[in-house]
């Protein structure tokens, strides 16, 4: 790969056509996330086809996979995009600590994570929602699943650490890598040594590994990156404020959806006097949100592929590009999500019946509850690119309340209201409701957003003049 220079990125960013730069800086991500959906995916279909029980199971330990991922988002979306901007600024020495700081703060936090979730894993999985009837497989799932935080939170972090340095194909690498060998992993390690839900989990744990020592080897043996060295973790209370001010939306907008799905699961649980239609609830309001993020991932990777080039020119004071950026992404985006809204609402049964079509059940659920979220899904376009753009840009409580209103301000009211209303109907309709009137307030709050920038530009302008 032809090597990136200060010079070159700059230029990239700042000069090439948005309709080829932002492509460029997508692509991988949206392969990335894509990959990392499909072997979501994976493991819910391969469990699926153990029992209803054990699909219900992962789904109730997928919000604590998501804590996860939302604290080490954090750790990574904050470092990352203040690195973007700090080589904007050219401040090469600050992009340098705050790398440093980002990977090894996020690799602590991991060995605290691993140790509180294996302590008591079997008070934790009912805590967050799990049923007499799939206790067993969800604590053999979560053992795993916890004993690889570290090496899960440093690819995060690694990951977004490169896409912010614009080098976005290297992070594709690494996960990649990492997501085909875990759907390789899946059936053998279920149904060939027979592990089960355990099996699923440790396929997720070595795939993480592996995408962990790929990442770490890409970042410290490429001389235009940036390294990761011990000798800079000289982390200080005003890098932590800066890192995490940034990087909070993440853990609002992944924190919050984890807390969420906690309460929907805690919610199904109780949905009917029927434990084998409580066990079905959870299972297809899982299947059908995991089709529906990945649908949603190809979304939130072209929006990855936008950020580094906001951070950029924002640190650049280019703040008119900033906005043609995010104009063309969103509506990029939004048409990506029609088409795919269209297709998937055909085969929207078949869609589930693919999961456990052996349980009516989960079927007729998880159909209804996929058509709900299918009309609402192209708002996601706009929504996604004002949360990554206010985000990048340091507006941090913006973009806080922006992350946090689809999956927390909105649908936890949601899910707590319409099912006692309206019983699985309710529990079913209380994705798409969130999702109106998450997109209502993204837009009033991007209208403030984007004026402000149009006030910067003119600032800026006249500077120059005078």
């Amino acid at each position: 790969m032809k090597r990136i220079t200060v010079e070159s990125r700059a230029a990239m960013m700042l000069d090439q056509p948005l309709t080829r730069v932002i492509p460029r800086l997508a692509v991988p991500t949206i392969i990335s996330m894509l990959v990392t959906a499909v072997y979501n995916m994976a493991d819910s279909y391969f469990v699926a086809r153990i029992s209803t029980e054990a699909s219900a199971a992962v789904g109730v330990v997928f919000p604590a996979m998501a804590i996860i991922q939302a604290v080490a988002f954090t750790i990574g979306m904050g470092s990352g995009a203040n690195v973007s901007q700090a080589l904007g600024a050219g401040r090469e020495e600050d992009a340098k600590r705050l790398v440093a700081v980002g990977f090894f703060t996020a690799f602590a936090v991991g060995i605290v994570l691993a140790l509180v979730g294996n302590i008591d894993p079997e008070g934790l999985v009912v805590l967050i929602g799990a049923t007499p009837e799939c206790r067993a497989d969800a604590v053999a799932y979560a053992r795993y699943i916890f004993m690889a935080a570290p090496f899960m939170m440093c690819s995060f972090v690694m990951n977004n650490h490169l896409r912010f340095q614009g080098m976005a194909m290297f992070a594709m690498i690494g996960i990649i890598s990492g997501g085909i060998l875990n759907m390789v992993l899946d059936p053998l390690l279920i149904f060939g040594f027979g592990m089960g839900t355990a099996g699923a989990a440790l396929a997720t744990a070595i795939s993480q590994l592996t995408s962990f020592v790929i990442l770490l080897t890409i970042a410290n043996r490429r001389e235009e990156l940036l390294h990761y060295r011990l000798s800079n973790f000289r982390p200080t209370k005003a890098m932590y404020g800066k890192i995490l001010y940034t990087g909070m939306p993440s853990l609002g907008r992944q924190g919050i959806a984890a807390v969420a799905t906690i309460i929907l699961n805690l919610v199904a649980r109780g949905i009917s006097p029927d434990p084998a239609v409580n066990n079905a609830a959870i299972a297809a309001m899982s299947i059908s949100n995991k089709f529906v993020l990945f649908i949603n991932s190809a979304v939130i990777g072209f929006g990855q592929g936008f950020q580094p080039v906001a951070a950029f020119c924002y640190g650049a004071k280019r703040y008119k590009r900033v906005k043609e950026a995010y104009w063309f992404c969103g509506k990029v985006a939004t048409v990506i999500l029609l088409c795919l809204a269209a297709v998937s609402l055909v085969f929207s049964e078949q869609i589930i019946r693919l999961f456990r079509g052996e349980d009516p059940m989960v079927v007729s659920i998880g159909t209804g509850a996929l058509r709900m979220q299918l009309i609402t899904l192209p708002l996601w376009g706009f929504y996604v690119m004002a949360n990554m753009c206010t985000q990048s840009i340091g507006y941090g409580f913006s973009s806080m309340i922006i992350s946090s209103a689809r999956q927390g301000i909105f649908l936890i009211p949601s899910v707590l209201i319409l099912p006692s209303l309206f019983g699985i109907t309710g529990l079913q309709a209380a994705q798409p409701a969130a999702d109106v009137l998450a997109f209502i307030l993204a837009a009033v709050i991007m209208r403030r957003v984007l004026r402000k920038l149009d006030h910067l530009g003119e600032m800026e302008a006249q500077e120059e003049r005078g």
